[in-house]
Formats: C-alpha cells, sequence, structure tokens
C-alpha cells in the first residue's frame, strides 16, 4: 500500500512518520486491494484541549473510502488511536463485502421530492465565494463518481461517517442521495 504522510501548522518528525507509515501499511491486511493511504497531522490551537494532535487518515481501494480523524495529546498517540478507528471500520468493511451476496439489514426509504447533496470527495478546495444575502460556499468537492448501488453508498457513507452521501444509482443511472434519518435507518433521495 502506498502511504503519504503531510501536515499543516505542525512538525511531523522521521520518527513519527516512519511509525505512521509502519502502523497504517498493516492494516492493509484487512480489506484486500486497499492500495492508497494519506496521513495528515495538524494541531488544534486551543490552549486548553489536551488532545491538540490531530491525525486525518484516508484509505482509498476498489472504489471504498475509509476515513477517520482523531485527536490526542501527541502525534504518535494519535496514530495508535486511528489505527483503532480504522481497525473496527476495515473489520466492518470486509464483514459487509463478505455477506455481499446475502441480504442487507438496513431499510432504504425512498423520499420523493428534489433532494440535492453536497459531495463527498478526495480533493478539497477552499474557496470564498459568496452569495447574495446568505451564507458562503466556502468549500467546494469535487470526485469521481462510480455507479453503485444505494445498499454500496450506504455503506461508504458509513465507513465515511458522514450522515449522507451522494452517488450515481446503478439501479437506473441516476443522481441519488442516501442520508442517516434520525430513527437510525437510512433513507433514499433519488431523481424522479
Amino acid at each position: 500500500m502506498e502511504i503519504t504522510v503531510s501536515s499543516r501548522h505542525t512538525e511531523v518528525s522521521e520518527l513519527l512518520r516512519a511509525s505512521a507509515i509502519e502502523k497504517i501499511g498493516r492494516l492493509a491486511r484487512f480489506v484486500e486491494g486497499m492500495d492508497h493511504a494519506e496521513v495528515h497531522f495538524s494541531e488544534h490551537h486551543h490552549r486548553r484541549l489536551a488532545d491538540k494532535e490531530v491525525c486525518e487518515v484516508t484509505m482509498v481501494g476498489h472504489g471504498h473510502h475509509v476515513r477517520c480523524k482523531v485527536a490526542a495529546p501527541d502525534g504518535f498517540a494519535a496514530v495508535d488511536k486511528a489505527v483503532e478507528k480504522l481497525e473496527h471500520q476495515l473489520h466492518k468493511l470486509k464483514t459487509k463485502l463478505l455477506r455481499r451476496t446475502q441480504p442487507h439489514h438496513f431499510h432504504l426509504h425512498r423520499d420523493r421530492g428534489n433532494g440535492t447533496g453536497t459531495a463527498v470527495a478526495e480533493a478539497d478546495v477552499d474557496e470564498g465565494l459568496e452569495l447574495d444575502d446568505g451564507p458562503r460556499i466556502v468549500k467546494t468537492k469535487a470526485f469521481h463518481m462510480k455507479p453503485m448501488t444505494p445498499q454500496e453508498a450506504a455503506l461508504q457513507m458509513e465507513l465515511l461517517g458522514h450522515d449522507f452521501f451522494f452517488f450515481m444509482n446503478a439501479e437506473g443511472d441516476r443522481a441519488s442521495v442516501v442520508y442517516r434519518r434520525d430513527d437510525g435507518d437510512i433513507g433514499l433521495i433519488d431523481q424522479a
């Protein structure tokens, strides 16, 4: 697995870089085909926070994105927390991939109406586009969509830790959104 390490507003020592590469690299054994991981370190600048070092990891492979963001008192502890969280997510992904041919254990609710969503992405572009008399668009995300079923999209939403996921629905070749409902089930907004 190819691993890149980056940082913003914090120093990453060679020892921390090597530790992150070694520990994140071991996660490749959980799900075959995870071929790239990005590890990003940053720092909270709030004096009252004990967990100032932030470690964000995104793993990509075979169309799956697994992401986590954790904070700890130092970078090494942050990597350990990230590995623990990613192990859990990758185990969940592997279990669901093995059960792919069996019925799924969540319910999809189809909502009618004009639903729109924001894309989850690999690349973030910070912008400051102002709208007339309203909120500003401060971040734009773009990504390549591969067609997938609503069940696969719901799995991606769960793995990314988001409340919604925008995708190209393979069951009709149309834009769709799955989202987490207040009752814990998953909803589907589909183009009519």
